[in-house]
């Protein structure tokens, strides 16, 4: 029986985006058998499997130290480095829907660009999104859990041969599928030399493997922020290396609740992305400590859970996987609220840019855009694609919400994917009808 996450999300928009910014402050396989059954056989019969507990949303992060449950960062690496090593051999032997990308229109340019990798990568890649942002010509990147290289290669070729892309992970067999084949996809592409570089590494201590700061002006990442113990230090890491101005683009899976003991303790689930899974609202906190601005929530999609096993650990808990965007936003790019005019600029994109859940941004349409969405777009790499000047309401209209008072934005994952398409009618004194918005 398939559980349906998002059925008992908390619900609500955070009450004034800024209001809430303050608050969060604060071994090979037997044949016959399946990885499932020789996963759950493991955990049965291994002793002292844990996982790291959950630490306040302002807690200072524990590097390289045992939890309380007895279990060090190590173990856990050690744990999913085996389950994506060795355990899983292509994508039809995950248990969950959580690593499986949600059938949805991909841009023309993207569908080209997939159709160039190598089949061996496609068939060991094991995200939950489509990480490939937009404007990325020229851009410097970095792939934080680049697995087979499957998103690298697709960003290779988006970024073309003036461009760079970076991609890091800690499985060895992952790296050496990625980097076995870059002389196929250089010739594939028509490059004179290859943009792409592979590093086996933690997406925790990029300087380990060399990366300076302020060197890139994206950083993605697929599936994989769950799997580190550590989720404050990835942020910092990935903050650090970023250009002002620059970007966070990322995937990844979150939970309605903080996490149960037996959720996370349980190895197959770290291997499934869940027993690592944020409580989605400590990301906000999370963020803003590290000095992102507020997330941009993209995109949410609802996890299924196909063994009866696994559904009875996770109980009520629902996950998602949901993309947002963070930007590394300059002090002197926060100067309040404005109206913007997209030009229609981006290649793929030209009638409307679909921001996130809360922004779209029709060609030559006048939108009042909020202090935090005005400095992203000017301190960023969209800003060429904007005229923004100075001026509307601190409380922009988002999409599918009324006029005429201060609106509020939609930043639960869960509100989002439950929500239907058509937008949401104005009552009598203005507000809008669904729960948790205006």
């Amino acid at each position: 029986m398939a559980m349906a996450a998002g059925t008992c999300s908390e619900q609500g928009c955070v009450p004034g985006l800024e209001a809430w910014w303050e608050m969060t402050s604060g071994g090979s396989r037997e044949s016959g058998r399946s990885v499932a059954e020789l996963q759950l056989e493991a955990v049965r019969h291994r002793a002292g499997c844990g996982a790291l507990p959950y630490r306040g949303p302002l807690a200072a992060p524990c590097m390289n130290c045992a939890t309380e449950d007895g279990i060090s960062q190590d173990r856990i690496h050690h744990e999913v480095q085996d389950y994506y090593g060795r355990e899983l051999q292509k994508s039809e032997d995950l248990k969950t829907n959580a690593c499986i990308t949600p059938n949805k229109p991909v841009p023309k340019a993207v569908r080209d660009a997939l159709q160039r990798v190598h089949e061996e990568v496609v068939s060991r890649y094991y995200g939950c999104g489509l990480i490939i942002p937009e404007c990325l010509t020229s851009c410097r990147v970095l792939d934080l859990g680049s697995g087979s290289g499957r998103d690298c290669y697709v960003l290779s070729q988006l970024v073309g041969e003036q461009g760079h892309v970076t991609g890091i992970d800690m499985t060895e067999a992952q790296v050496n599928v990625a980097k076995k084949h870059i002389a196929y996809h250089m010739e594939k592409f028509g490059y004179q030399k290859s943009n792409v570089e592979f590093l086996q590494g933690y997406m925790e201590n990029l300087g380990d493997v060399g990366l300076s700061d302020e060197s890139y002006d994206i950083v993605v990442s697929n599936c994989v922020i769950n799997l580190a113990p550590d989720k404050r230090a990835v942020l910092r890491e990935a903050y650090r290396v970023l250009k002002p101005g620059g970007e966070m683009y990322f995937s990844d899976v979150y939970a309605n609740q903080r996490l149960s003991e037996a959720v996370r303790k349980h190895s197959v689930l770290w291997g499934e992305c869940l027993a690592g899974a944020l409580f989605w609202r400590d990301l906000y906190s999370i963020a803003k400590e590290v000095g992102f601005s507020p997330p941009c929530l993209v995109t949410a999609s609802p996890i299924t859970i196909s063994n009866e096993e696994l559904e009875r650990i996770t109980g009520d808990c629902c996950f998602v996987s949901a993309t947002f965007r963070l930007f590394k936003v300059p002090e002197s790019s926060r100067t309040g609220p404005g109206q913007v005019i997209y030009n229609g600029g981006i290649v793929g994109h030209e009638q409307e840019l679909v921001f996130d859940a809360n922004f779209t941004f029709k060609e030559g349409e006048v939108v009042d855009v909020d202090a935090e969405m005005a400095a992203i777009l000017r301190s960023s790499r969209f800003a060429e694609m904007f005229l923004i000047r100075a001026g509307g309401s601190d409380g922009a209209a988002p999409r599918g919400c009324c006029h005429g008072k201060v609106k509020e934005k939609i930043c639960d994952p869960f509100l989002l994917q439950q929500r239907a398409a058509p937008a949401p009618s104005c009552g009598a004194a203005g507000t809008c009808g669904p729960r948790g918005c205006c």
